[in-house]
């Protein structure tokens, strides 16, 4: 488990899956995260490789005097050389390739907090549709009460049918609603089973209240300062950026003369034993390996930019939407408060009812009212909660404190 929340949770499918348990699922059994994993062995694969140094080189020849006279021999040579301009680029590139394990690993686990927050979202959504379903069929239940009642009354010529018409107009209304809200629900659910890789018959037991803390605004102050080393994605860029500032840093050393130094021991035809070196080294007249540094320079300033623009736009999205869940908060907090007195009026409007001081159509409005209210909440709360999941997504809450290690930092030297 990527996160301290998950690997402290029991999991047990045998009574449900609560909030916690669904995202645990998701982080296992996400297709696209086996793949991500995958990719991520291969940068440390590829980090193993670049650590390895090259393999000295081994010469050897024998010469065969064919026409030689007396006191002739057989002559051979035995070298053992090596690529010393190998070397110059070899600390280079196993920091290129550590940092570039390193951005998998970011990469991986940005993935991995996408996906928890995805099962998070969806578990909201889930279970506030359920909730909105039951006031629906509620409201639905009260509307074809009524009209039941006034297809009886202009049965029995006590009501108009212009009445009747409008209580059939709002009880279609209501199933229209009930049908869009089993749609919606209907995607949810297999919205959760594709995250999870269930097959889409499987229904899921999903238990449990949604926990989607408030966020508090000390705590999204410190996030926000530290939005840099806290992001996954963010700190992936980062070490991509050191990765091809190292790469960059290869290229410059590879502009010097390749090196290669060699020991020989020979023996001629006559018998005569030489030892000695050997020395090869290139003429940088033509090509100063021009092209792959100003490549490597270029990349780099994209990355430098990307980052910068990355950067920008989770400002800009964090700020968004705190504006967004404090509008839809405080509309949530008005609706809710509303609600109580309507109730109190609703529980006097039975009474009265019941004492036959009030007429059914009467109630039946009041009733409604308040159904439409309550709908009205849920769906501010699913709203609101969604933004909730949201904030959190993008300010790293729940990720560790710091992600990005103290080394890796940016700068305008690639500009």
């Amino acid at each position: 488990m990527p996160l301290p929340e998950l690997n402290a949770h029991p999991f047990n499918p045998d009574d449900g899956l609560d909030m916690t348990e669904v995202a645990m699922l998701a982080v296992v059994n996400n297709p696209d995260l086996k793949i991500v994993r995958k990719e991520g062995r291969i940068a440390q694969a590829q980090l193993m490789a670049a650590g390895v140094l090259p393999n000295p080189q081994l010469a050897a020849g024998v010469d065969h005097p064919t026409n030689g006279g007396p006191g002739t021999m057989n002559a051979f040579n035995l070298g053992l050389s090596y690529d010393i301009g190998a070397l110059l680029t070899h600390n280079a590139a196993v920091n290129a390739a550590r940092a570039n394990s390193l951005k998998m690993d970011m990469t991986v686990l940005w993935q991995e907090w996408q996906v928890v927050q995805q099962a998070r979202l969806l578990f909201v959504n889930s279970r506030e549709q359920e909730k909105l379903m039951g006031e629906l069929q509620a409201y639905r239940d009260l509307i074809d009460t009524r009209y039941q009642r006034a297809r009886r009354a202009l049965q029995e010529g006590n009501m108009t049918i212009d009445a009747v018409s409008a209580d059939l107009t709002a009880l279609q209304d209501a199933n229209a609603g009930i049908n869009a809200l089993e749609r919606q629900t209907s995607k949810t659910r297999h919205e959760l089973n594709a995250l999870l890789d269930l097959s889409p018959e499987v229904r899921l037991k999903l238990v449990g209240n949604v926990d989607v803390p408030e966020p508090d605004q000390a705590k999204i102050e410190t996030a926000v300062a530290q939005l840099p080393e806290r992001r996954p994605d963010l700190a992936a860029l980062q070490a991509g950026y050191k990765s091809q500032e190292e790469l960059f840093r290869a290229a410059v050393l590879a502009q010097f003369p390749a090196l290669n130094i060699g020991l020989t021991r020979a023996r001629d035809t006559s018998g005569i034993y030489t030892t000695g070196i050997g020395i090869t080294i290139s003429l940088p007249i033509f090509n100063r390996n021009q092209g792959p540094i100003a490549i490597e320079k270029a990349t780099r300033e994209r990355l430098y930019d990307e980052y910068q623009a990355r950067l920008n736009e989770a400002f800009s999205q964090v700020k968004n939407l705190l504006s967004q869940w404090r509008l839809v908060s405080r509309q949530y907090r008005e609706v809710k408060s509303a609600l109580p007195e309507m109730e109190s009026i609703a529980e006097r409007a039975k009474a009265a009812l019941e004492a036959g001081n009030l007429s059914i159509t009467t109630y039946t409005d009041l009733q409604a009212a308040l159904l439409r209210k309550r709908m009205e909440a849920i769906t501010l709360e699913q709203t609101m909660l969604e933004q909730r999941v949201a904030l959190q997504t993008l300010l790293g809450c729940g990720l560790p404190g710091r992600i990005a290690p103290a080394d890796i930092h940016l700068d305008e030297r690639g500009k």
